[in-house]
């Protein structure tokens, strides 16, 4: 039988690889996203999902689960945002214990103004050395193990049971 106690040399150094380039992109983008538009990474992710549907408002909860943030400190985030005046948020029609935000025309152009920067940014330090072979095998793993671990998400990233009145 294997030992499973540690990582062999091929994993460990994907691993560390993985986790490197994760927190220089990180690092990164958050410098990028803090100078072009004032915002943190969560912000921008927050706005980013609100503007996949701009004329729809979502539940908080669905955006804390799509993104992998605590209820709670999504409510910090949404808190801080409506005080800027980049969101709304109000009590849901179906379900008085749903919030549902959405971003505002002043959160939209925020969006607008550090996404072209954003973009140039993820060019240059992400895909700048790869092929488009590359780029696909990437997407393919990568899409592979987040499907794996969004199977058993952690509680953060749990979707919300809904009671027979949520359906």
């Amino acid at each position: 039988m294997a030992d499973t106690s540690f990582l062999d040399p091929g994993q460990l150094a994907a691993y560390f690889a993985l986790m490197e380039v994760s927190s220089l992109l990180q690092h990164a983008v958050d410098q990028q996203l803090r100078e072009d538009g004032g915002l943190s990474y969560i912000q921008f992710q927050i706005l980013a999902t609100l503007g996949e549907t701009p004329d729809e408002p979502q539940r908080m909860t669905d955006v804390a689960d799509r993104l992998v943030h605590s209820r709670s400190g999504l409510t910090y985030q949404v808190t801080q945002m409506a005080k800027a005046g980049l969101l709304t948020r109000a009590p849901s029609s179906d379900d008085e214990r749903s919030t549902m935000v959405s971003a505002t025309p002043k959160g939209q152009e925020v969006l607008a103004q550090v996404f072209p920067g954003h973009v140039e940014l993820v060019r240059q330090v992400l895909l700048a050395p790869l092929t488009r072979a590359d780029m696909d095998a990437l997407s393919d793993i990568l899409g592979r193990v987040r499907a794996h671990m969004r199977a058993d998400p952690p509680r953060s990233a749990a979707p919300r049971r809904r009671s027979a009145h949520d359906r």
